[in-house]
């Protein structure tokens, strides 16, 4: 089955309400920007970017598990962690490592490299320009952005801050860029929502994630279109 069949096949179970809402998401999801995390490890900051991603619309987020492995506090996401799509990327053996793997596959899915730190040469989040689609990179609590992270960076980026601290939080700093960035993004283009066929996939994701035994209906249907 493809996946416009697999979908009606499990429309009957989802309620009207619960389709037009997903329409309505959908209709405001983009992967114009993607957040990445770089081993991040306190369960509280995993959790509030996957719920800062999905209040934002923002459909993938992407997490570089070096030292740290990412785990999110269910309690915190509210859910989140159902709606957006989550992309791991760990060490593994003789391959290069997560952080090149992970911004050179991005790239070369056309994505400019945004690290956000402060210092000489980085740029206002304010002054980020959106003509083409951005990897928003975050680097580990404390010690921020790794030097691959900086060295691979196409742009650096910053929060402008007016205290003595000059630091937030990683997950107030996504939240802030996310603010900034997704409000111009829908004001200064019209390119920024979802492919049809990016849509298409959420939307069977999504059934089968509300629609309990979804696996095992769409393969009795499978077997009823074979016999």
């Amino acid at each position: 089955m493809n996946l416009s069949e697999q979908i009606a096949f499990l429309d009957p179970f989802v309620t009207e309400e619960k389709r037009a809402k997903m329409e309505s998401v959908l209709a405001l999801r983009t992967s114009f920007i993607r957040v990445v995390l770089e081993d991040v490890f306190q369960p509280h900051n995993a959790s509030a970017v996957i719920r800062t991603c999905e209040c934002f619309g923002v459909q993938n987020l992407h997490v570089i598990e070096k030292e740290h492995r990412y785990r999110p506090n269910a309690d915190i996401a509210r859910g989140a962690t159902n709606w957006i799509s989550l992309h791991r990327h760990k060490r593994t053996p003789g391959s290069e490592p997560p952080t090149l793997a992970c911004l050179r596959k991005l790239r070369s899915m056309g994505y400019r490299i945004v690290a956000t730190a402060p210092g000489d040469g980085s740029l206002s989040i304010r002054e980020l320009d959106l003509s083409s689609p951005l990897a928003l990179c975050f680097g580990t609590e404390w010690a921020g952005a790794s030097d691959e992270l900086l060295a691979e960076a196409d742009i650096k980026a910053h929060i402008p801050m007016l205290g003595f601290t000059q630091s937030f939080n990683v997950s107030v700093s996504v939240a802030l860029c996310l603010y900034e960035l997704i409000g111009r993004l829908h004001r200064d283009r019209d390119d920024w929502s979802l492919s049809d066929a990016e849509k298409d996939e959420l939307r069977l994701a999504w059934r089968k994630q509300t629609v309990r035994f979804s696996e095992r209906i769409l393969g009795a249907a499978q077997r009823r279109i074979e016999s």
